[in-house]
């Protein structure tokens, strides 16, 4: 079968991809420009273009192999002209979930689904790592890069496929898991549940069409990686190894989880004293500085910079009231305008004074732009021993790594 994957650069798209190809599936997509998963894409050889996605490219693919189905991403509405294209030509169009679904029916693996508000990414690829190193064949897909392994992997002896399930867009109950390890549920995503009771309900679905459910409840004294919200993750990812391989021992199963070299843009370190964290929400922006407050007190940084850019203006109005103390801990914080996606034209675009004039830690919050004069301030921070850490579902993630690039 030849899939072609509209939105294939990104860390939702391109690690299905690679799973895709590694299941025996013929793989192509397209993508505006080059993202996370681009240079394993390059590395697998898969044939991608990069440009406007006008319809040029699935067309020339459609007639030089043929396309059987086109999987795309969220991101892209309606009228899209690939999604346009292929449903003139009756080429099957989904979102991921659909194919996925498919891909483990055809396979007849045994789904073990991560799903949370905060730490599914860390959790799914902790319990990727541990499964690899402990020797137990694992088909996988994560929302993320990673440093020792590619976002997404089918192994054909594997009896279990870990996956980190997304609840936008309700997602993930497209699934019926046979273990559902559930890290925390705090509201989200209004733009898909305009109540907190919604938001819960699709949880209360998730968890019922499951066989299995974990949830975060003990934190294993003898996981020590930095960070509470780390150790929690570890110990829902071992509560999993030890349902699916009792045989192994607890104090092998931590020694591998103590080893967890981390995942791209959890808490990943760039170099020393730099770190880049997907966190965008107050619950995971307030975990995420505990743990950096842990590092710098542990390795001796003069201090703790935090440079933040909010996601999404929808949700900014809804959480606006939630960052009174997430960043308690922090001595000096960079707050970066809005990062825009699938707004509601009809609402304000609040600035970072509107997010943070109120928060219990406004006199050390300073509201600034991806420019040459915070990369300045940044890097006199770093020259002199503090600690920098970014939080971002968006492009100040590339902006950091090009300044601490080698």
């Amino acid at each position: 079968m030849n899939v072609y994957f509209s939105g294939i650069g990104g860390t939702g798209i391109g690690p299905l991809a690679e799973l895709a190809q590694d299941a025996g599936f013929t793989v192509f997509g397209s993508d505006l420009k080059e993202g996370a998963i681009s240079p394993e894409l390059k590395n697998r050889q898969i044939d991608v273009g990069y440009g406007e996605q006008d319809g040029d490219f699935l067309r020339k693919k459609i007639e030089e192999t043929g396309v059987d189905w086109l999987v795309y991403t969220s991101a892209l509405p309606e009228d899209h002209p690939e999604l346009k294209l292929a449903r003139e030509k009756n080429i099957k169009c989904t979102k991921r979930d659909e194919f996925l679904a498919e891909l483990i029916r055809q396979k007849n693996l045994k789904m073990i689904a991560i799903a949370g508000t905060h730490g599914k990414t860390t959790t799914t690829a902790m319990i990727v790592w541990a499964m690899t190193q402990l020797e137990i064949p694992v088909s996988y897909l994560v929302g993320t890069t990673l440093p020792w392994s590619d976002g997404g992997h089918f192994d054909p002896n594997s009896e279990y496929f870990v996956y980190e399930a997304d609840e936008y867009d309700r997602n993930f109950l497209a699934y019926h898991p046979y273990i559902a390890a559930i890290t925390c549920i705090d509201y989200d995503h209004p733009d898909i549940y305009p109540t907190v009771e919604e938001y819960r309900a699709a949880f209360d679905d998730f968890m019922s069409q499951s066989d299995i459910v974990i949830k975060s409840t003990t934190i294993y004294k003898d996981i020590n990686l930095v960070g509470g919200l780390r150790r929690q993750d570890a110990s829902i990812a071992l509560d999993v190894i030890e349902k699916i391989a009792p045989n192994i021992a607890y104090e092998k199963i931590v020694a591998v989880l103590n080893d967890f070299p981390g995942a791209g843009r959890r808490f990943e370190k760039i170099v020393d004293g730099v770190y880049t964290d997907y966190g965008h929400h107050p619950h995971e922006i307030s975990s995420t500085i505990k743990m950096a407050v842990e590092l710098k007190e542990r390795d001796g940084y003069a201090g703790l910079a935090v440079i933040y850019q909010p996601h999404q203006n929808t949700r900014q109005h809804e959480v606006r009231d939630e960052y009174k103390d997430a960043f308690v801990g922090a001595d000096k914080i960079f707050w970066l305008p809005t990062y825009l996606t699938r707004e509601n034209p009809d609402l304000e675009i609040l600035s970072p004074e509107d997010l943070f004039s109120n928060t219990d830690t406004s006199s050390q919050t300073t509201a600034v732009e991806l420019d040459d004069a915070l990369a300045q301030e940044i890097h006199q921070l770093h020259d002199a021993n503090w600690l920098i850490i970014l939080m971002t579902a968006g492009p100040a993630d590339g902006w950091l790594r090009e300044q601490f690039k080698n």
